[in-house]
């Protein structure tokens, strides 16, 4: 009798005519490529949640469309701004990645609380802008009537001029300015323009270990394409989601309790009920000819329930009765369904 394949051996001979017919036993098992995962660093833990680093996100993504509409007027020219990427990171990874020729602009924050008795407030460390050289020369070009191009190769060393770095003021302290609109759904800041800092490799402006937020964003022109970073110091965003969570706070104690006064005036308020017994239709000249006495037939028994309205709305059902001598309506049922009001 001849021998009956299993299916696996059935499944391990059609692989193998599937890859060449090679019959020399089980095929290798095909690895799948390995998932990279980014090593979390335990001995810095990250000092922002996800949440709050999605939150700034936002925050950036209206200011680039608020700084590329002033940018397009300024400069006559196509300006698209986009957030590449926000991560926290060390000053000091930062700090390194600078050459002797960059220049950075420090700004001040100035929180204003908007809960009751709240006093301004200056941020403890300021917000660096920096912009790559090729980038700034080229808008400086635009400014002054080029065509914002760079025909030269511009060396790391390379160095602004009195002139250069008056521009490089004016530029920046006006996207700076602006800064402030985009967090305005969360809390009222004021970004001040302190200082450019022409060569801050020589300049500690940060503790090298401090946290920090880098903001990424690139600016794409015409003719040519640029970086803008911006770096917001971890002490500085402490103070900001600070305020931001204890105004959250006191904005729900306040909408609780002004809900509360809302369900008190309500109780008092005074709301029509009418009682409608039955209804039924006239002609005009059967109304014309109506005297006292009359009878009008309703087509109702006296049995029948009684609808109550409030606000042209049937809200309860009832009957007819009296009550100390009053006549009153005592109710069956509450008509919660919307088809029930209409009937």
């Amino acid at each position: 009798m001849a021998e009956v394949l299993s299916q696996s051996q059935i499944d391990a001979l059609l692989s193998s005519m599937c890859g060449g017919g090679d019959d020399g036993g089980e095929q290798p098992e095909v690895k799948q490529p390995e998932k990279k995962y980014r090593k979390y660093d335990f001995t810095t833990p990250r000092k922002f949640t996800k949440d709050r680093l999605k939150m700034l996100n936002g925050i950036f993504d209206n200011y680039t469309r608020v700084i590329s509409s002033r940018l397009n007027a300024q400069l006559r020219t196509t300006c698209e701004i986009e957030v590449e990427s926000i991560e926290e990171q060390k000053f000091y990874e930062f700090s390194n990645a600078l050459t002797e020729g960059d220049v950075l602009a420090l700004t001040d924050v100035i929180i204003h609380p908007r809960t009751e008795g709240g006093a301004d407030s200056v941020a403890p460390d300021p917000v660096m802008v920096h912009l790559s050289t090729s980038t700034m020369l080229g808008m400086m070009d635009r400014m002054m009537g080029g065509e914002g191009e760079t025909d030269r190769e511009i060396p790391l060393d390379y160095t602004y001029t009195d002139l250069e770095l008056r521009l490089y003021e004016l530029l920046v302290k006006d996207l700076i300015e602006l800064m402030g609109n985009s967090w305005e759904n969360y809390i009222p800041l004021t970004f001040a323009y302190n200082r450019t800092e022409v060569n801050p490799t020589l300049v500690q402006l940060l503790n090298l270990d401090e946290t920090v937020v880098l903001v990424g964003m690139k600016l794409k022109f015409t003719s040519s394409e640029g970086r803008m970073n911006i770096v917001l110091p971890g002490t500085m965003l402490t103070a900001v989601f600070g305020e931001v969570s204890r105004e959250s706070m006191g904005r729900k104690v306040a909408s609780e309790d002004h809900s509360e006064e809302i369900f008190e005036k309500l109780r008092d308020s005074s709301l029509e009920i009418v009682a409608q017994l039955g209804g039924t239709r006239l002609s005009l000249s059967d109304v014309y000819h109506l005297s006292v006495g009359d009878v009008v037939d309703l087509g109702r028994s006296k049995d029948s329930p009684v609808y109550l309205e409030i606000g042209g709305y049937q809200w309860f059902t009832g009957r007819i009765g009296t009550h100390k001598k009053n006549m009153a309506i005592k109710i069956d049922e509450v008509c919660y369904q919307a088809e029930q009001r209409s009937e």
